[in-house]
C-alpha cells in the first residue's frame, strides 16, 4: 500500500502542472459547496440569535419581514411612525408585562442610532435569552448620554467619555449633523454577535431634543440652533422630553398564551393603524424568501463540483495515451490489473483530497476576512465553527463521486495494457 502511494505521488509529481491545476479546480469547487452550506447554516443561526424573549414587535403597518428587518436588524428604513399616545395606551395594557420603545432614523459615522429607554438594557435578550452586559460604564441616565455597541467602540476606537454628534438620516452617507448637541459616551456593551454591537443607543429624550426645529423636515436656522443649544443642557438634568412619535416598540407578555389575542387586538386597533409581528414567525417567512436562492446556490455549487470532477476525469483520460507504455511496463514486471487500478484510484484520491484541503483552507480564510465586514454592515457574527457531520458527509460524497468517475480511465488503462503488451505504437 505504501509503495503504491509513493508510486502514485511520483506519477503526479511528473505531471505536476496539470495535477496542480486540477487540484485548484477541485479546491474552488469544494470551497463553494461547503461555503454555501456554512453560510446558510451560520447565517440562520446568527439571525435567530439576534432577538429572543420578545413576544411581539409592534410598528407601523408594513410587511412582517420588513418590520423585523427595520427594527431588529437595522436594515432598511421605517415606513411610518407610531404616536406616543398609542404606545402609552398599549404599555399600560394589563396583558403586557413590559414594553420598550424604539426610535430610528439617525446615525453616527455610518452606524445606526437607536433611541430607547433604560428598559431596553433590562429586557432585551439575544441568543439563549442572554441579557445585555456592559464591558465598561453604565446605561444612560440623562438625555445627552450614549451607550455604544462593541463594534462601534472597536471600529471608531471610542472610550468612555468620548464626545459624539449624531447625524440626520441613516447609512454611511447621512444628512445634516446635529452639531449643536454633543453626546457623551457613558457605556460600552459587551459583544453579542448581533446588530446591537453596531448600534449607538441614546435616550428617547435625546432624539426629541436634537430634532427640535426639524418639524418642517429640514435643519433649523441659525437662531433656532442657538436657542436649542442654549437650552439643551438645562433640560438634560431637569427632565426627559416625551417624544411625539416612535418607530416601534418591543413587547413582553405576562402570559404567552394570550400572544395571538394581543397580536390581533393590536392589529385591529381602531385609534391608529399598527402591526404586531411575532419574531419567530417573521424569521420563518424570511427563510421562506431565501429558500429559492439557497436552492439555486446549492445547484450551482453541485454543478461546480461536477465541473471539478469532470476536469480531473479529463486529465486522467488525456494522460492515458502518454502513459500506455508505463502501464505495459508495469504489467510486464508483474503488476496485476488490480495494481494498475489501485494506482489510478490512488492518484484520483490524492487529487481530490488535496483539493478538499486547499478548498477548506480557502474557505476559512475567506470567512475570516468576511466576518468583520458582515459585523459592521449587518451587525451579525459569522462564527468560524469547524466542520459539522453534514459537512463531512458532503466531503465523503464528493470523494466517492470522484473515485467513481475515475473508474472510467481505470477500465481504459486495463484494456490498453492487455492489448499493447510491450510493443506500444505511439
Amino acid at each position: 500500500m505504501i509503495a503504491m502511494l509513493r508510486l502514485a505521488l511520483a506519477s503526479l509529481w511528473n505531471r505536476r502542472v496539470t495535477a496542480l491545476l486540477t487540484v485548484l479546480c477541485m479546491a474552488l469547487s469544494v470551497a463553494l459547496l461547503i461555503g454555501v452550506e456554512k453560510l446558510r447554516r451560520d447565517g440562520r443561526a446568527a439571525f435567530a440569535n439576534t432577538i429572543s424573549g420578545t413576544d411581539l414587535v409592534v410598528g407601523a403597518p408594513t410587511g412582517d419581514v420588513q418590520l423585523l428587518l427595520q427594527t431588529v436588524f437595522r436594515i432598511g428604513s421605517a415606513s411610518g411612525n407610531l404616536s406616543w399616545e398609542a404606545y402609552e395606551r398599549w404599555r399600560d395594557d394589563p396583558r403586557i408585562a413590559w414594553s420598550v420603545p424604539i426610535s430610528l432614523g439617525d446615525s453616527h459615522r455610518g452606524f445606526p442610532v437607536l433611541g430607547t429607554s433604560r428598559g431596553y438594557f433590562e429586557h432585551y435578550r439575544h441568543g439563549a435569552r442572554q441579557a445585555l452586559r456592559f464591558a465598561s460604564g453604565r446605561a444612560f441616565e440623562a438625555p445627552l448620554e450614549a451607550v455604544i455597541g462593541a463594534e462601534v467602540a472597536r471600529r471608531l476606537a471610542y472610550q468612555l467619555g468620548q464626545e459624539i454628534h449624531l447625524a440626520h438620516g441613516a447609512g454611511e452617507i447621512a444628512g445634516t449633523e446635529h452639531a449643536e448637541h454633543e453626546l457623551r459616551v457613558v457605556g460600552i456593551l459587551a459583544p453579542t454577535g448581533t446588530p446591537v454591537d453596531a448600534t449607538v443607543h441614546v435616550d428617547l429624550a435625546a432624539i426629541e431634543q436634537i430634532h427640535e426645529g426639524w418639524e418642517q423636515g429640514h435643519a433649523p436656522n441659525a437662531l433656532d440652533r442657538l436657542l436649542a443649544g442654549k437650552h439643551a443642557h438645562e433640560r438634560e438634568s431637569t427632565h426627559h422630553d416625551e417624544p411625539q412619535a416612535i418607530t416601534a416598540f418591543l413587547v413582553g407578555l405576562s402570559n404567552r398564551s394570550q400572544l395571538f389575542a394581543v397580536q390581533r387586538a393590536i392589529n385591529t386597533d381602531p385609534t391608529q393603524p399598527m402591526q404586531a409581528v411575532i419574531p419567530g414567525m417573521a424569521l420563518q417567512q424570511l427563510w421562506d424568501v431565501f429558500a429559492v436562492a439557497e436552492n439555486l446556490l446549492r445547484i450551482v455549487s453541485w454543478l461546480v463540483i461536477g465541473t471539478g470532477i469532470a476536469s480531473m476525469l479529463i486529465v486522467l483520460l488525456s494522460s492515458m495515451q502518454a502513459r500506455r507504455r508505463e502501464m505495459a511496463v508495469l504489467r510486464a514486471v508483474g503488476a496485476t490489473p488490480w495494481h494498475l487500478a489501485g494506482l489510478l484510484l490512488a492518484e484520483a484520491a490524492m487529487i481530490t483530497v488535496a483539493g478538499m484541503l486547499v478548498g477548506l483552507g480557502l474557505l476559512f480564510t475567506g470567512l475570516a476576512l468576511l466576518r468583520p465586514l458582515v459585523a459592521v454592515r449587518y451587525g451579525l457574527d459569522l462564527p468560524l465553527s469547524g466542520l459539522t457531520p453534514g459537512d463531512v458527509a458532503l466531503l465523503a460524497l464528493v470523494l466517492g463521486a470522484a473515485l467513481a468517475a475515475s473508474l472510467i480511465p481505470v477500465l481504459s488503462a486495463l484494456r490498453q495494457s492487455l492489448a499493447d503488451g510491450l510493443s506500444v505504437r505511439l
